[in-house]
């Protein structure tokens, strides 16, 4: 069974950090794109950042570039979300996704198109909240 356990949310003040974890099961780390995105009760849930489990290459949103690091521990079956320079407009509810039989070049798809697919069963994700 496919399961996404999000965590390590939290309040912080402008200009701190926070580290997400997402502990991934029911998927072999190979070939899998996996990502953070996030969604405010105003907007669409968008993608934040996104990596292929067997390069490591990983793109991000223009919004992010720069702040945050997504990185994986495969031995562990971890994807992590480093944010670092938190701003006000990161507050969100974040969430981690993957999918299997993906390719590097299907790495930007994932990131523009999974956020808003209507099908796909997302968990209770982890609540960043930033104060200015």
């Amino acid at each position: 069974q496919v399961q996404m356990v999000e965590s390590g949310g939290g309040s912080v003040q402008n200009g701190g950090s926070l580290r997400l974890s997402c502990e991934v099961s029911g998927f072999t780390f190979s070939e899998l794109c996996l990502g953070w995105f996030r969604q405010t009760s105003a907007a669409e849930r968008e993608g934040v950042a996104v990596i292929h489990s067997d390069t490591g290459d990983a793109l991000y949103v223009d919004s992010v570039k720069g702040r945050f690091t997504i990185s994986q521990d495969k031995a562990k079956n971890m994807v992590y979300l480093q944010m670092d320079r938190l701003k006000p407009e990161d507050t969100a509810t974040y969430y981690c996704a993957a999918a299997d039989r993906c390719r590097v070049r299907e790495l930007s798809t994932f990131l523009v198109a999974t956020g808003t697919d209507p099908f796909r069963p997302w968990g209770h994700g982890t609540q960043v909240t930033v104060s200015s």
